[in-house]
C-alpha cells in the first residue's frame, strides 16, 4: 500500500473552510504544514496580524482545529515565535510555526527539530528575516515493512527576494545537519516544505549530495501558488526524495484552493 504525504503552507488558515475539508478528505498518512497558528487563550475564532500597515486575518486556534478533524493522527507543533495578534484593539499572545500530523498506525521511531535560521523568539515576531525551523519524523510502516524519514521546513523570507544569500546558504547547512541527526542514510528520505528559494538555488545541489532530487521541477510543474497569490515568481514549495523512494503518484494540487500555496501530494512505497 502506498504511503501518502502532503506538504502545504497553510497561510495562517485564511482559507479556513476549504482547508479543513481538504485536510479531512485527502486521507494523508503524513501532513506537513507551515504557517500554523496556535492561540489557546483566544476567545475568538479569528485574530489579526498587523505589520507596518498590513493586516492579515489569522485563524486563532488553527492547530487545535486541524487536530480535531484528524482524530486518527498524532499531532506535533513546532513554534518559531510567540508574538502579538489582535482581537479588535486587544493584544493576544499567539504562537506561529510548523505542524506535523502522523497517522497513528505508523510508529514514530524518532524525531528531530531545530532552527535553520535565527532562534525562537518568545516576546515578539522579531525583525526580518525572522527565525525559521524544520521538523523531522522517522517513521516505520508496519504494513509496508520499511522506515522513512520525512522532513519539512519553512525557509526564511528575505524582503529582497528569493535569490541565494549567505543566510540561505547557512540555512541549507543547518537543514542538512538536522537531517543527518535523524536519517540513517540507508532508508527512504522525503524533504519538503515552503523553501522560499528559486529553482536554480544552490540549495538543491547541496541536498543532491544526500541523493535527493526535487519532484516539482523535474516533473514539469511550473507553479506552486494559487490565484490568491498575485505576485510574480510562482515557485516556493518543493518536495525531494531519495532514489529508494518509489513514486507512485506526485502532484501539485490546483483544486481546491486552500491557501495562497498549492498542496504537494506524494504517494510512495
Amino acid at each position: 500500500m502506498a504511503l501518502r504525504i502532503v506538504s502545504l503552507n497553510a497561510w495562517g488558515g485564511r482559507v479556513h473552510a476549504p482547508l479543513m475539508r481538504y485536510l479531512a478528505e485527502v486521507d494523508a498518512d503524513v501532513i506537513c504544514l507551515q504557517e500554523v497558528v496556535r492561540t489557546p487563550a483566544s476567545r475568538s475564532d479569528w485574530l489579526v496580524y498587523r505589520d507596518h500597515g498590513v493586516e492579515l486575518p489569522q485563524r486563532a486556534n488553527m492547530f487545535d482545529e486541524i487536530r480535531a478533524v484528524l482524530p486518527s493522527h498524532d499531532a506535533f507543533f513546532s513554534p518559531t515565535a510567540r508574538g502579538t495578534l489582535y482581537d479588535g484593539d486587544e493584544e493576544v499572545p499567539s504562537e506561529f510555526g510548523l505542524a506535523t500530523f502522523v497517522r497513528n498506525s505508523l510508529a514514530v521511531i524518532g524525531q528531530a527539530g531545530d532552527f535553520v535560521h535565527g532562534e525562537f523568539s518568545p516576546d515578539g515576531w522579531g525583525l526580518h528575516p525572522r527565525g525559521r525551523n524544520a521538523h523531522c519524523v522517522r517513521l516505520f510502516s508496519y504494513e509496508d515493512g520499511f522506515a522513512v524519514t520525512v522532513v519539512h521546513m519553512h525557509g526564511l523570507r528575505d524582503l529582497a527576494g528569493k535569490g541565494d544569500t549567505p543566510a540561505r546558504e547557512k540555512q541549507t547547512d543547518a537543514l542538512i545537519e538536522i537531517i543527518l541527526n535523524l536519517w540513517r542514510g540507508n532508508e527512504r528520505l522525503v524533504v519538503c516544505g515552503d523553501f522560499n528559494v528559486l529553482p536554480e538555488s544552490g540549495m538543491f545541489g547541496a541536498l543532491g549530495d544526500l541523493g535527493l532530487s526535487d519532484l516539482v521541477t523535474t516533473r514539469g510543474h511550473t507553479d506552486t501558488r494559487t490565484s490568491y497569490y498575485e505576485k510574480q515568481g510562482r515557485f516556493a514549495d518543493y518536495m525531494l526524495v531519495t532514489p529508494d523512494v518509489e513514486v507512485v503518484r506526485f502532484d501539485v494540487i490546483e483544486q481546491p484552493e486552500v491557501s495562497d500555496h498549492r498542496p504537494l501530494l506524494l504517494e510512495m512505497r
